[in-house]
């Protein structure tokens, strides 16, 4: 079973049957890291999409904008690390919210600590109505667990959301880009070749 599906399931249904299905999945990445990838992967094999698009918010909530040689070489960073890979891509946005930076999209991918915020009225003007309204605009939430994270009592607090959990191991529950940049050199994702990609299910068929 690719993951646990929570609420609204006639409607996750009909979003995942019809026409290309597509995954967004946004934050900094500041760097890529194994965990990332991995969510991604379970993403595309679990819930059969098309494609990943990570995504870059210009300006994303709580951050300075970011210069364009910083934004660019971030990028640029990315798309070396998915070069081989023809079912993950790279994009910009200059939206904020998730429910704008995903519209369109059949899925948005993110872990628990990014659901937290998304679900944090702090980032709607202290509104918890402008919250709601927000959030119901989501497409369906593939969401991995995080170490510290109690997704359940997330998922609990909005039960309107359309939820599917993704089986990511539990040795990636703790990776963070933060440790990455703190020495953890070894969560960073690498540049993987044609060959491994095509193994692990990322070309497609």
């Amino acid at each position: 079973m690719p993951g646990v599906l929570l609420g609204m399931r006639g409607r996750y249904r009909a979003s995942m049957t019809s026409g290309r299905r597509r995954a967004v999945f946004p934050g900094t990445f500041r760097p890529l890291t194994v965990a990332h990838l991995a969510m991604a992967e379970e993403a595309l094999t679990g819930l059969s999409l098309d494609a990943v698009d990570f995504t870059f918010s210009v300006s994303a909530l709580g951050k300075s904008e970011l210069p364009p040689h910083y934004l660019d070489a971030r990028v640029a960073a990315l798309m070396e690390i998915t070069a081989h890979h023809p079912r993950l891509d790279v994009k910009v946005t200059d939206q904020q919210l998730v429910a704008d930076i995903s519209n369109g999209y059949e899925v948005v991918v993110m872990g628990a600590d990014k659901l937290a915020q998304v679900l944090d009225p702090r980032w709607y003007n202290e509104s918890v109505s402008d919250r709601d309204a927000a959030v119901r605009r989501l497409p369906v939430v593939a969401v991995a667990p995080r170490s510290g994270v109690d997704l359940e009592q997330l998922i609990a607090s909005a039960e309107w959301l359309n939820v599917v959990v993704l089986n990511v191991p539990e040795q990636f529950h703790e990776v963070s880009a933060t440790a990455v940049r703190g020495g953890r050199t070894d969560w960073a994702a690498q540049p993987i070749g044609p060959q491994t990609a095509h193994n692990e299910g990322l070309r497609r068929p």
